[in-house]
């Protein structure tokens, strides 16, 4: 039996072939490339190969599978794997011999690899907030150069902003200094609109996401980057992990009677708890409806610790009862049940 590890890399990665008490067979570097490893790989009998996860990680990993080979995609935060050869001298050789050795004794812990159709709405959900980023760096400059020469532009939302400069009164020099940047935006409304369109398309096609989105606030954005986030509701124990995932439990540092926290961790994707935090604002405003009851315990949490610290527990509270509409394969009701799943 051999056991295999990569380090990978961008251009160019290690790989390391032990056999099963240790002793190497192959060491080489090749380059990132589906051929180069297909040179080692396609006609090696099948073997264990482990990789950590990264960018690379999951068309390598498809790779190596398509020829046969098991695959395991790693945790590369968990310490033990790398044992005792992180020391003072780190090199792509002792990383690979890291791997190799932690795959042949099993000191791993495997990482989710997302499944095929949830990665593709993370990446459709990446370009989306892409365009509007662009959207908003380009809004932030036209306002500055309209400021600067004194003119103020009336308050609205970002799809009317390049009307409501055309609509403003400007000398002509003014005009056309901004005009390039107005360019752009008509350029990006159509691809933003199509975007959301289609994004909101997938989310009612989806039952899942269909389910998410009779919570109060959650729109069909933040019900597909809350489903594309966690993949599979099944690798979660309960709500509490769920809201450790998504970085939003505060970080503790606690010993014998002394228990101190702090602001969140904002560890795991940044995106859905972004929509959380966002859907969670939507709440605060609302007077009427399912979500009264929500926005009352946050008014109620604001009174004691402030708006802020608020809204950051409604987003966890709302990631929780998302959580439990997905486990309990049920909508959204102002129950004591979904309530309390917080």
């Amino acid at each position: 039996m051999e056991y295999g590890a990569i380090d990978l890399h961008t251009r160019e990665s290690e790989i390391r072939i032990v056999t099963e008490d240790g002793t190497e067979v192959f060491a080489r570097r090749v380059a990132t490339r589906p051929a180069a490893l297909a040179r080692v790989f396609a006609d090696r009998p099948a073997f264990q190969v482990l990789v950590e996860s990264g960018t690379e990680s999951e068309w390598v990993a498809q790779c190596l599978e398509g020829w046969g080979h098991t695959v395991v995609v790693a945790d590369p935060s968990y310490a033990p794997m790398y044992g005792g050869w992180h020391r003072r001298v780190k090199t792509d050789r002792r990383d690979v011999a890291a791997l190799a050795e932690a795959n042949r004794r099993g000191w791993f812990r495997p990482a989710h690899r997302v499944s095929p159709d949830q990665q593709t709405v993370r990446e459709t959900l990446t370009i989306r907030r892409t365009l509007i980023n662009q959207r908003t760096q380009l809004i932030a400059v036209v306002r500055a150069s309209v400021r600067r020469q004194g003119y103020r532009l009336p308050s609205g939302q970002a799809e009317t902003f390049v009307r409501r400069v055309r609509q403003l009164a400007m000398p002509a020099q003014l005009q056309a200094t901004v005009a390039p940047l107005l360019i752009a935006l008509d350029g990006l409304a159509p691809l933003i609109a199509t975007a959301d369109q289609a994004a909101t398309v997938h989310a009612r096609s989806d039952a899942v996401t269909r389910r998410l989105m009779t919570a109060p606030g959650v729109g069909p954005i933040t019900a597909l980057s809350y489903r594309a986030a966690l993949d599979q509701v099944a690798r979660f124990a309960d709500a509490g992990a769920v809201a450790s995932y998504l970085g939003l439990v505060p970080r503790e540092h606690s010993s014998g009677d002394h228990q101190r926290k702090g602001r969140i961790t904002k560890a795991g994707p940044r995106e859905p708890r972004a929509m959380l935090v966002q859907a969670s604002w939507t709440i605060w405003r609302m007077r009427r409806g399912p979500g009264v009851a929500l926005a009352a315990w946050a008014h109620r949490v604001a009174a004691r610790r402030g708006r802020r610290v608020a809204i950051v527990a409604l987003a966890r509270r709302l990631a929780r009862i998302l959580f439990a509409i997905w486990r309990d394969d049920q909508p959204y009701r102002t129950s004591v049940r979904h309530v309390a799943a917080a």
